[in-house]
């Protein structure tokens, strides 16, 4: 019998100070969750592994960059060789008084201020094309419901313009959505590998990317 192929592909999670970035790969990674905010320094590591059909298996290098690094002279040595990125924000900062409006709060600036630092360092591997980058609206447990579907409508037009794959409305709290993001990264990954493209590979992740987020 065949041993698994192993595919490795590092992902910058990305966002300033408070976001939730340390809580969603807590929750990924162990399933956890600690309301206990403790700053990150620096950048710390985890690993997610992924079973993807029979014969493979994807193991992200999940890199959770402290907010203060932006802009910073590190972040192109912590970017290096990354395949794709969460930008983390905290959706529940979200004015609603913004929702039906053109209007770009604090937390939607600095969305645009990581996506911009990260496509000016880092380009898919073999190419000039920047990585793609996926927004996690996180802390969405704290939405008011009857403002979710004038948020969705907000953060489909904000991805589309600034140039967004995909979001997620995340909870690191509640788990939603928290591994529909990383599956879809994964998918989205394996496409514009040059490794499995070769390899003619047609590799898909059980169960999915299906989620609470838009596609741009």
């Amino acid at each position: 019998m065949e041993q698994p192929r192993d595919y490795y592909y590092k992902v910058i999670v990305v966002g300033i100070n408070g976001v939730g970035k340390t809580c969603y790969i807590r929750k990924l990674v162990h399933d956890t969750f600690n309301q206990e905010y403790k700053c990150t320094i620096g950048v710390d590591f985890s690993l997610k592994t992924f079973n993807v059909g029979d014969d493979a298996i994807v193991r992200l290098q999940l890199y959770d960059i402290a907010g203060q690094e932006l802009f910073g002279q590190m972040t192109r040595v912590y970017y290096k060789e990354s395949y794709a990125a969460f930008v983390v924000m905290d959706v529940s900062q979200v004015s609603e008084d913004s929702l039906d409006t053109d209007e770009l709060d604090l937390s939607l600036e600095n969305a645009i201020k990581w996506k911009k630092d990260i496509d000016r360092k880092v380009y898919i591997p073999g190419t000039t094309e920047p990585i793609p980058t996926v927004l996690l609206a996180n802390k969405c447990d704290l939405i008011k419901e009857e403002n979710r579907e004038r948020l969705e409508k907000k953060l489909d037009a904000f991805c589309a313009e600034y140039g967004f794959v995909k979001y997620f409305l995340t909870s690191a709290q509640d788990g939603t959505n928290v591994n529909e993001a990383a599956r879809f990264i994964v998918d989205h990954i394996l496409e514009i590998d040059p490794q499995t493209q070769a390899e003619n590979d047609s590799l898909d992740i059980s169960g999915g990317s299906k989620g609470s987020g838009g596609c741009c």
